[in-house]
């Protein structure tokens, strides 16, 4: 069904639903509140008239005007001008350290006070999750996104870290099984060996690294992963004495950097790669000629989205050593950091509340992720929502989503099942459509692995422990352990980049190595093991 046959079926269905009955006059339009926000992210602004936003603008009474971040405007800078003139859109979403500011500021209403009439927003999380977002004063300000799995997972693709490869790869090799950190340069290594460039004369990229300030993730963190660890950010826990370990020198670390080093000198690794910007990065994938990388999927998957088929990247579970169970894949985790308030600018807060009350009930829940009944998808005799083929390919069409399509992606919703308990929260989280929509590529390294989805591919997702994950937490501004912190960062950015660039690895090792213990960085260990045990003690 095109957008013109969609928008028809739209109005119709309007008229039927909100008529007073057949035989009789409709009732008069009702007054549409309108609210105002702005989310500390890029994204995608919908058309004016989107058929689903006034749709659910006809069943909750209310509308937002989505605003995101421009890419040249500084999101610190957005954040202070709001604070220095007191003055506000009504829902912010704003990143974690503005977070913890804006609430110092007094710029968010205490959620809290008002939820007892809004169970959907109450209910939304476990009394021990909330207990987690509280500030010193006791009161929830801001409503953590991304974070909430209804029944239980259903992710069939990876959203965040792994070692990627291109599925050309893996098919020119006979799909075989790539385990270990050496296993898998190998691999790269050995394709530009018989082939050193694509079609068009253009040499390949056997390895890329994005290491500038923000997303320095990609260089420093993957010992972590390697080790069998999931991703706690600046840390690994031990979950028997809840101890936040440094491993930044382990021999793990050492032997990372050790093959990166090795890697840099065959011309393997982009020698660019410590001067890009995060558009180059993503311009370098654009072309297609990026054989791996490092990266959270969320980062790159819009970069990669118009490359041919054979161009997929594929999520691998490396680690250093056989026998290590790699945990790349988590079940969505519990960001207490930020999230979405709503500020003292908002001179309708009981009506704002009921629009995000009204946002998670079953039926726009629906209508955010699924669409419209016999337009967007369509349901079998056992419940089971599915999409035609015409369906399926507007579904995936960027204009008709401008047009049609209203996630409200930035408010909160539900990972996981649909409230019916019978769907997936989302076309791409349902099994039998997430396959038949991929590549011929894709499917036949399915096949050869005997999966049916990306995330087959890494590890079965286990229940998120209390503390995770500690990449959500941040030492407060001006103590001792912010400062530990903030050195250590700069330390890795200045020696990193330098040793796997180095004509002489262990002297650079060295280098670092004693560097680092001139900083006492246990003071922020010690931190990070206190707010472990404190998000433990939550639970109990």
């Amino acid at each position: 069904m095109n957008l013109h046959k969609a928008t028809a079926f739209l109005m119709s269905f309007m008229v039927l639903t909100f008529s007073a009955g057949c035989g009789k006059k409709e009732e008069p339009e009702k007054d549409i509140r309108v609210y105002t926000s702005f989310f500390g992210a890029r994204g995608n602004k919908l058309s004016k008239n989107n058929d689903i936003q006034q749709l659910i603008a006809e069943k909750t009474g209310a509308i937002c005007e989505e605003t995101w971040l421009n890419e040249q405007e500084d999101l610190d800078t957005v954040f202070s001008d709001m604070m220095i003139s007191n003055n506000y859109p009504d829902f912010l979403v704003p990143d974690g350290e503005n977070c913890r500011k804006l609430i110092n500021a007094e710029a968010f209403i205490p959620i809290d006070n008002y939820w007892d009439k809004y169970p959907n927003i109450k209910n939304f999380y476990s009394e021990s999750e909330w207990n987690r977002v509280k500030s010193d004063d006791g009161h929830v300000y801001t409503i953590p996104l991304f974070s909430s799995c209804y029944q239980h997972d259903t992710a069939t693709s990876h959203n965040d870290e792994a070692f990627w490869i291109q599925v050309r790869v893996l098919e020119w090799a006979g799909y075989p099984e790539i385990t270990t950190l050496d296993e898998y340069f190998d691999l790269i290594e050995s394709y530009i060996e018989a082939n050193p460039t694509n079609e068009n004369g253009e040499s390949y990229i056997g390895y890329e690294i994005l290491a500038n300030d923000t997303y320095f993730f990609s260089l420093d963190n993957p010992p972590m992963f390697l080790d069998g660890y999931p991703n706690d950010g600046a840390c690994i826990v031990d979950p028997e004495t809840l101890e936040a370990i440094d491993y930044n020198l382990s021999p793990t670390a050492e032997k990372w950097f050790r093959k990166l080093n090795e890697e840099y000198a065959k011309g393997i690794i982009d020698p660019e790669c410590f001067v890009l910007t995060c558009d180059q990065y993503y311009e370098k994938l654009a072309t297609g000629n990026v054989l791996g990388m490092v990266d959270q999927n969320w980062n790159f998957n819009s970069a990669v989205g118009e490359l041919p088929p054979e161009c997929s990247y594929i999520p691998l579970s490396i680690v250093i050593k056989d026998g290590i169970q790699g945990q790349y894949h988590s079940i969505a985790a519990f960001n207490d950091s930020t999230g979405l308030g709503i500020t003292k600018s908002c001179t309708d807060i009981e009506g704002a509340l009921q629009f995000l009350n009204d946002l998670l009930s079953p039926e726009i829940l629906t209508l955010r992720f699924w669409g419209i009944e016999g337009v967007d998808y369509e349901v079998d005799e056992n419940g089971v929502f599915y999409h035609t083929e015409e369906q399926s390919k507007q579904w995936r069409d960027s204009e008709y989503a401008k047009n049609h399509i209203c996630l409200y992606n930035y408010f909160p919703y539900y990972f996981g099942m649909n409230q019916d308990g019978i769907n997936a929260y989302c076309p791409s989280c349902q099994p039998s459509e997430f396959y038949k929509n991929r590549s011929d590529d894709v499917k036949r390294c399915f096949d050869a692995y005997g999966v049916k989805t990306y995330v087959e591919l890494l590890n079965e997702a286990s229940e998120n422990p209390a503390w995770f994950p500690m990449w959500s937490y941040s030492p407060p501004e001006n103590t001792d352990s912010a400062k530990i912190s903030n050195q250590i960062n700069e330390l890795k950015h200045q020696y990193l980049p330098k040793i796997v660039m180095s004509d002489d690895f262990e002297s650079a090792w060295k280098e670092y190595n004693e560097a680092y213990n001139k900083v006492d960085s246990q003071i922020y260990f010690d931190d990070l093991t206190e707010e472990v045990k404190r998000r433990k003690a939550l639970t109990e």
